[in-house]
């Protein structure tokens, strides 16, 4: 049955992937802050400008919708959430997807990021909506941060390089949420979302090594270091709480693997490896 779906997110890492996925089936209403920029990116669906700074406008940008993916970004702002909530009630939508983040279960992450996760979750698990969370692993698509590095030949900088992280390619994070909005069977279920095994950025930088078929380093950062980059490019509170986030994963928090990717699709979760060589034109 043909559903009319509504991504909120929809430039977003893991909403370009969705649309792409639920547009050949599906009437996909794609809420971005720029469609112009969503457009350059490749978007699917009707784009629709939506800012959820503001309710207003919000309601009429979703009319329509059957379901709703949730993918907000700006943790010292939870108005996102709660405006998007308010829409969705008013203008009837009867079933949300919303991403969130594995951290949220470790009973030692108190950071900023992971608090705003948590609230975020009650928020939507208190609607009268259906509800289906994804708490996914970090993204393999991180690693594109290191692309200009790689590309000038020069060494990767990477706090705590040998820290093993589950990470997850965010195709197949959609790929859940594509079964979660039009399938039957997820309301009231949680995932947790996570690569194959557990990798370093060392063993990713290896990795890319051999596709590219050429040496790379990897520079290790003081944690000082990093504090002092992401700041530059963050508020000083989401820069601690990625330090703390690092800190956590360098003691192994973030090592588990789960199977919910391989149980919700019917196929095991992609590789590192995989990923990396689907990807590899922006590292040459």
């Amino acid at each position: 049955m043909s559903l009319c779906v509504a991504v909120a997110g929809a430039g977003g890492t893991v909403g370009r992937h969705l649309t792409a996925l639920l547009a050949a089936d599906h009437d996909v209403l794609s809420l971005t802050r720029s469609p112009e920029r969503a457009a350059r990116l490749g978007v699917r669906g009707r784009l629709v400008r939506a800012d959820f700074d503001v309710r207003d406008g919000l309601v009429r940008a979703l009319e329509g919708a059957d379901a709703l993916f949730v993918a907000t970004f700006d943790p010292a702002d939870p108005r996102h959430d709660e405006h998007l909530l308010s829409a969705a009630t008013t203008a009837g939508i009867r079933h949300v997807v919303k991403l969130s983040a594995l951290a949220v279960t470790d009973p030692g992450a108190q950071d900023l990021v992971t608090r705003w996760q948590r609230e975020c979750e009650q928020l939507w698990q208190g609607s009268a909506m259906t509800w289906t969370l994804l708490r996914a692993r970090a993204f393999m698509s991180n690693s594109l941060s290191w692309a200009g590095a790689v590309r000038a030949g020069e060494p990767v900088p990477t706090l705590y390089g040998d820290a093993p992280n589950a990470c997850v390619d965010p195709a197949d994070v959609a790929e859940v949420a594509a079964h979660a909005l039009t399938g039957t069977g997820h309301s009231g279920r949680v995932y947790a979302l996570t690569g194959p095994r557990a990798v370093s950025a060392r063993e990713q930088l290896a990795q890319l090594a051999d596709l590219l078929q050429r040496p790379l380093k990897l520079e290790d950062l003081a944690a000082h270091q990093a504090l002092t980059r992401w700041s530059a490019r963050y508020p000083l509170p989401v820069a601690q709480a990625l330090l703390e986030s690092a800190g956590r994963q360098a003691a192994g928090a973030k090592a588990s693997v789960t199977q919910d990717v391989l149980q919700v699709t019917g196929r095991p979760p992609t590789t590192f490896e995989t990923w990396a060589r689907r990807h590899l034109s922006a590292f040459r």
